[in-house]
Formats: structure tokens, C-alpha cells, sequence
């Protein structure tokens, strides 16, 4: 799988660019294909954007050009739109009432269907992003202001979304009425700052204030700000892998810190799943480590570091010898064969999807003279498609939708395997005044469009 896309804003600080710069580097892991900031900056907005990692973006160069008071930035993996520089983000247009930049994290279910209406009445696509659409409902002149269009627009829109928008002298965030993905509130030396996670607000040294509450938008202007939520309440449907994967253990995501959960997590996992004799507890790292401690402990099996990862592999790797299929598994993740020699070791993941990634694992773990391996994961089986923002492949790639856990656990080659049950998840993680979306897992989706409908919505 692939994470979806982060978010930073900033308002009223000389260095926004810099923070933001800042920000976006904390808040790499939720993609890696591209990077982008725009400032606000005389009067207008200067974007710098580029294909590539953070660092390979900007430079201390690039960085005093844009200048400026207010910023915002994205990194981004693609859902919908394909990867090319193109549908890098922050995505800018000028129009009638000036000029805008947008940043999503999320999915758009009827993205085709409001795209198809638009280019109806005359609209010229410049991407094939989702976000897109936003901004052409946005520049449609019925509405007076800003923020009468911008209230339209998202009403129209049906799906996921955390936005950061800016104008030459407004910074908006907005999260959809269900609350899929997360979008926080900080301060730093009075201006205000806006960010995926709040890891990117511990990096720039911001305090949380709180988070943007679901159906929420803001307006910052310089060192103020003003709340409106001008939609219906609705059910609430927060990202469940947020907690499971996606989120950097140090950051609070939906009210809860992400290490603690994902320990909780594997202390639930060790209650349902318990193994009789095992010697060690290994995570599959990073994402596996808190929930591995959490299943040591519970358990009583002693934590060790069975698997190192490689954290300097470069997107351009080049494999000079293609026959070696496991190559990027080893490069990767590699074993310690001293600590792992010999032993009964429980293996903790967070999730499976195809499977193919696991049975290689497992072949590493062999090879490094594991006497059994007894896997066991810190979530459910996964056996329906997101469209909420996660790249998941089609259902029909999915392991779990047609395989039986024992199946599974032959196909991987492992002694023995477990999956945290749905009832055990959600009792780990309290939904704050709401609850999660558990799609993936069950297949009943958090709005009105259904599997089939939105097969039809956007391109994958």
C-alpha cells in the first residue's frame, strides 16, 4: 500500500517557507514522489515544485526566493492522477478573483462524474488529479467571496478530503464532514500553523492547539482566525490505518498518541492470538515496532530486533541483476541471524495485502535459520479496496478477499498466523466522540457511493 499525502500551512511568520520546508520533511513518510510549497508573497503566489523527495526539492537557494508570510506545502502519493510532475501539488491557478493554490490528502469519490459535468460547460482539465475539481467549482462566478465558493464547492464534492488553501492574503483549512483524514491546529511565535500530523508541529517547535474538527473550516489571516462549519453534522469515519500504518508513532492523530495505540494493538493481538512456545518476539519494522512491543509485554515474550531496516534507499535504485526478485526485500529489510538462529520467533505486522512482500519475508527469515515463525497482525484481514485516499490494489488483488487465514498462512510459508479481530481493533482505539472507518476490512463504505459506483469515479 501507499500512504496518501501530507499537508502544511503556515500564517503570519517571515520564514513561512522555511517552517514549511521544515514541516514537509517531518511529514515525508505520507509520500515520496513529490514535493511542493506556494508563499504568499506581494500580492501574488510563487510556486516551487518538483518530483522527488523533500530534500532533493528545495534548497537553501530556492528557499529564500520564495520568501513571503504565508505558505503552504504537500508531499504526495498518488491516488487518483498518475505520477508525473504535472499532478505534483500545490496545484495553482489564477481566475476571475485572482489566484489560488490548493493542497489535498484524500479521494474524491465522484471526482469523474463532477469532472464530467464541468467539461460540459466548457472547463479545460490541466491534470487528472481529483483536487482539481475543487478548484474549477471554486472559480465558478456565482458566489461573491471566497468563502461563499468554497462552502458551495465542498458541498458538491462526496469523499475525503483535508485541504490547505491559499489565496495572496488568506490561508484556509477545511476536513470533510465524516473527518477522514486528519488535519491539525498549532501556534508558532503567534502565527498559526496547519499540518497532517502533529509530529511536523513537535518538528518547527509549534504547540498543538487542537484539531480541525470534522466538516470545520478555518480562516487565517496573518495572526487571526475565524472557524465556520457550515455543514449538516454527519457520522463521523476516521482513516482506522492512520493508526494501524500510517502515521508517525510520535505524532496524535484523532486524540490518541500513535505508539500507544499501536502498543495497545499488540497487547490486544497477544490476548486473541497468543502462540504456545516462542522464544522472541520480532516486529517487521517501522510500522510493526510499537505493536510488537505491545505483544511482548502481554505476553511476556522477550522483544529483540530480529530485522534491521535499510532507511537510505533511494527511489532511483537501480537492480543491475532482475532475476534477483527478493533484491529490494533484502535491501530493505535484513535479518540478524545471531539474534534469530535457532529460534521460535512470533513476527508482528501491521497489515498483509497480496502477500508477496510476507512470503519474502518469511524466505529471509528461513534463510537466517529460523526454526518456526508464527506471523501475526496487528489489524484485520483486508479484504475490500479503499477510496477514501489509500492505494490499495483491486479487491481481486487482496489476499484476504478470497483466501481463508490458513490458506494465507501456507501461501507465506509460516508455522502459524493471526489476525487481530475488527471487535479487538476498534476496542483499542476509542473513536473521539465518533468512529472510524473500518471499509477496508468490511466492505460497508462511509457514504452514499457504493463499490460499484465508485469503480466507476476515478481513475486508479
Amino acid at each position: 500500500m501507499k500512504e496518501f499525502c501530507g499537508l502544511f500551512g503556515i500564517s503570519g511568520h517571515e520564514k513561512a517557507a522555511w517552517l514549511t520546508y521544515l514541516g514537509l520533511y517531518s511529514l515525508q513518510h505520507r509520500g515520496q514522489e513529490s514535493a511542493g510549497i506556494a508563499v504568499a508573497r506581494d500580492g501574488s503566489i510563487v510556486l516551487k515544485k518538483d518530483m522527488g523527495l523533500v530534500s532533493d526539492v528545495f534548497n537553501p537557494d530556492n528557499l529564500e526566493e520564495l520568501g513571503g508570510g504565508m505558505s503552504v506545502g504537500h508531499v504526495r502519493y498518488s491516488t487518483t492522477g498518475s505520477s508525473q510532475l504535472v499532478n505534483a501539488q500545490p496545484f495553482m491557478v489564477r481566475y476571475a478573483r485572482g489566484t489560488v493554490a490548493i493542497a489535498h490528502n484524500g479521494n474524491l469519490v465522484n471526482a469523474r462524474e463532477l469532472r464530467s459535468r464541468l467539461e460540459g460547460f466548457g472547463a479545460i482539465f490541466q491534470t487528472t488529479m481529483d483536487s482539481e475539481v475543487i478548484v474549477h467549482l471554486l472559480a465558478k462566478p456565482t458566489y461573491p467571496d471566497l468563502e461563499h465558493s468554497l462552502i458551495r464547492s465542498l458541498e458538491q464534492v462526496k469523499g475525503a478530503y483535508s485541504l490547505v488553501l491559499l489565496t495572496p492574503d488568506t490561508l484556509v483549512g477545511a476536513r470533510d464532514p465524516k473527518g477522514f483524514r486528519p488535519l491539525s491546529l498549532g501556534i508558532y511565535d503567534g502565527a498559526y500553523v496547519l499540518a497532517s500530523e502533529t509530529c511536523a508541529l513537535d518538528l518547527i517547535g509549534a504547540d498543538y492547539v487542537r484539531d480541525i474538527e470534522p466538516g470545520e473550516i478555518v480562516f487565517l489571516n496573518g495572526n487571526n482566525m475565524r472557524s465556520v462549519k457550515p455543514f449538516p453534522p454527519a457520522r463521523t469515519a476516521y482513516c482506522i490505518f492512520e493508526h494501524i500504518y500510517f502515521a508517525r508513532p510520535d505524532s496524535r492523530i484523532f486524540g490518541h498518541n500513535v505508539h500507544q495505540v499501536r502498543k495497545e494493538l499488540g497487547r490486544q493481538l497477544a490476548r486473541e492470538q497468543p502462540v504456545d512456545a516462542a522464544d522472541i518476539v520480532i516486529s517487521v519494522p517501522d510500522s510493526g515496532n510499537s505493536a510488537a512491543m505491545g505483544y511482548s509485554e502481554e505476553s511476556g515474550i522477550l522483544y529483540e530486533m530480529g530485522l534491521v531496516r535499510n532507511h537510505y534507499i533511494g527511489r532511483t535504485f537501480i537492480d543491475p541483476y532482475p532475476e534477483h526478485r527478493d533484491l529490494m526485500v533484502r535491501i530493505k529489510i535484513n535479518p540478524i541471524r545471531d539474534v534469530l538462529q535457532g529460534k521460535r520467533v512470533v513476527v508482528v505486522d501491521d497489515s498483509i495485502v497480496r502477500a508477496t512482500t510476507s512470503r519474502r519475508r518469511v524466505d529471509t527469515l528461513r534463510a537466517a535459520g529460523v526454526r518456526e515463525i508464527h506471523m501475526r497482525i496487528s489489524s484485520p484481514p483486508i479484504t475490500h479496496s479503499c477510496y477514501y485516499g489509500i492505494d490499495t490494489p483491486t479487491r481481486e488483488e487482496l489476499i484476504a478477499s478470497s483466501k481463508s487465514t490458513g490458506e494465507i498462512a501456507r501461501i507465506i510459508g509460516v508455522d502459524s498466523l493471526g489476525y487481530l479481530s475488527l471487535e479487538g481493533l476498534l476496542k483499542a482505539v476509542p473513536a473521539p466522540g465518533g468512529q472510524y472507518c473500518a471499509a477496508c476490512f468490511t466492505g460497508h463504505y462511509m457514504t452514499e457511493t457504493c463499490e460499484e459506483a465508485c469503480k466507476d469515479c476515478f481513475e486508479r
